[in-house]
Formats: structure tokens, C-alpha cells, sequence
């Protein structure tokens, strides 16, 4: 099956929500506690006013999609990242094809570097950056989950 990469759009919407939303209730790989709506997701992911890019991979399905936008936290020529691949079935190498679309696109919106923060107990999202070049730069230590737990933040940059 070919992989496609496009660019999401807010028709999108919906079959992204439900995919981050599976995610959401497994638990353990994303800082994300509260379920999407298909407008909350719009605004975050790919219409609001932080957004900066969002790429859908998809085969006949939507097999998963990947963000940039803007974080006040992190200097003004940064995007934050996030990726997000469907669990079952999981499809090898979306997030490889996702990211060379996004560093493209990055790099023409001017950018420096992507920041990527990641749970602490997400190995496989700690492995798929470090894979994809990204390189540690801080910890964000403590962050309380709603159910009371506390996980480290794991800050890693990918210089553009």
C-alpha cells in the first residue's frame, strides 16, 4: 500500500480527532488527558491561531498525522512538533515520512530548530526522535497527570 502524504484540512477533522482520541484513552504516550473534539482538534492541530503546519499520512485510511505550531515558550523561530501514528493496525514508517514533510515546511516557514517534549515512560516516542535526529536539551522534571501521577517532560531539539 502507498503511503500519502497531504496536508490536513478541516474536513479532517473528525477522523484526526478519533485517531488522537484512541490514543488518549490507551495511555501512557502522550501528554494529552482530555479528549478532542473534532472543533477543539481544528483549532489545535489545524486552523487556530498557533498552528504552522499539519500533515496527515494516510493509505485508504488516515494512518497518522503530524503538527507544528508555535509554543510561547520556546523562542519565536521554533515549532513545537507533535506526532501522533495509529496503533492498530500500526503502519511502519509513517512518522519517518511525516517528518520529511514537516522539516521541509519548516524550513520554509523561516524556522531554526522543532522542539519534540515527551513523556519520560514514552519510550517509543523518546526512540522515534532520537531517530529522527533530534537531540536532548532539557527536562522538564515533575509535571503532575490527572490521576496524580508524575512524569518527566523530555525536551529534545531538532536543529533545522
Amino acid at each position: 500500500m502507498t503511503l500519502k502524504i497531504r496536508p490536513a484540512t478541516p474536513a479532517d477533522a473528525a477522523e484526526l480527532a478519533d485517531l488522537i482520541n484512541e490514543i488518549i484513552e490507551i495511555g501512557g504516550t502522550t501528554a494529552w488527558q482530555t479528549k478532542f473534539t473534532p472543533e477543539s482538534f481544528a483549532a489545535h492541530y489545524i486552523d487556530g491561531p498557533d498552528c504552522l503546519s499539519c500533515f496527515v499520512a494516510e493509505t485508504d485510511r488516515v494512518n497518522g498525522f503530524q503538527a507544528l505550531g508555535r509554543n510561547k515558550e520556546l523562542p519565536a523561530d521554533w515549532g513545537d512538533i507533535g506526532s501522533f501514528a495509529r496503533t492498530k493496525p500500526k503502519m511502519p514508517g509513517v512518522g519517518a515520512a511525516l517528518f520529511a514533510v514537516t522539516k521541509v515546511k519548516a524550513r520554509e516557514l523561516g524556522l531554526v530548530a522543532i522542539n519534540a517534549q515527551i513523556r519520560a515512560d514514552n519510550q517509543p516516542g523518546l526512540g522515534f526522535y532520537s531517530k529522527m535526529g533530534f537531540v536532548d536539551y532539557g527536562v522538564k522534571k515533575d509535571v503532575p497527570l490527572k490521576d496524580g501521577a508524575i512524569v518527566d517532560r523530555i525536551l529534545k531539539r531538532y536543529d533545522l
